[in-house]
C-alpha cells in the first residue's frame, strides 16, 4: 500500500503513533541522562549506597500485572468483548492508583530509615533515588490520565473492534511506563 492509497483515519493513526513514539524518545532521552549521572556521581567521596525500599519491590510487581491487564483489555476489544475490555480497564486504572500509593510508602520508608530528599542529613544517592522516582511519576500521571480518558471512551462505546486506536496508544505508553519502571527498579537494585 503506497502512502497515497491511505484514507484520512489511517494517516491520523500513523501520525498519532510518530508523535508517542517522539514523546517515548525524549522520556527515554531524560532518563539516559539520569542514569549516567547516577553512574558518574557513584566516585564522588559522598557517595554512600542504599537499599530499595520493599515498597519498590511491591509496586513493580503491580505496575507488571497492570501491563498484563492492559494487555487483556487490547487483545478483549480486537475480539469485540466490550465488557471485558471495560473491566481489563477498570482494574489496570487501579494497579496503576495501588503503584502510586506503593511509591509513596516508599517514600515513608526511605524517611523512617534517614533516607531524605533534603536537608543536613540528606545525600546524593538519595536525592538521586528520590529524582528517579519522582520523574517517573510524573510521567505515570500522564499514563493514569490517559488511562482514565480511555476508560471514559470506552464506557461512552466510542471503541470496537474495527476502531481502538486510543486504547492502542494508551497500552503502548502504559507498556513503556511498565518497561521504565523495570529497568529503573533493576538498575538501582544492582548498581549501588
Amino acid at each position: 500500500m503506497e502512502k497515497a492509497d491511505l484514507t484520512y483515519d489511517e494517516k491520523s493513526a500513523r501520525s498519532k503513533k510518530l508523535l508517542l513514539w517522539f514523546a517515548i524518545i525524549s522520556m527515554v532521552m531524560v532518563f539516559a541522562g539520569l542514569t549516567s549521572g547516577f553512574i558518574v556521581s557513584k566516585s564522588r567521596p559522598d557517595w554512600k549506597p542504599v537499599e530499595l525500599p520493599v515498597h519498590f519491590v511491591y509496586s513493580t510487581i503491580i505496575m507488571v500485572i497492570s501491563s498484563l491487564t492492559f494487555w487483556f483489555a487490547k487483545k478483549s476489544i480486537a475480539a469485540n468483548q466490550l465488557q471485558k475490555t471495560t473491566v481489563f480497564l477498570a482494574v489496570t486504572l487501579v494497579l496503576g492508583v495501588l503503584f502510586v500509593t506503593q511509591q509513596f510508602e516508599g517514600f515513608n520508608e526511605m524517611v523512617a530509615n534517614g533516607q531524605f530528599l533534603t536537608g543536613p542529613t540528606s545525600n546524593i544517592t538519595s536525592q538521586f533515588l528520590y529524582a528517579f522516582v519522582m520523574v517517573h511519576l510524573a510521567h505515570l500521571a500522564g499514563g493514569l490520565l490517559s488511562l482514565v480518558v480511555t476508560l471514559v471512551n470506552q464506557l461512552r462505546g466510542k471503541y470496537s473492534a474495527g476502531n481502538y486506536l486510543g486504547i492502542e496508544l494508551s497500552s503502548m505508553f502504559w507498556h513503556f511506563l511498565d518497561f521504565l519502571w523495570l529497568y529503573l527498579f533493576f538498575f538501582l537494585y544492582f548498581v549501588k
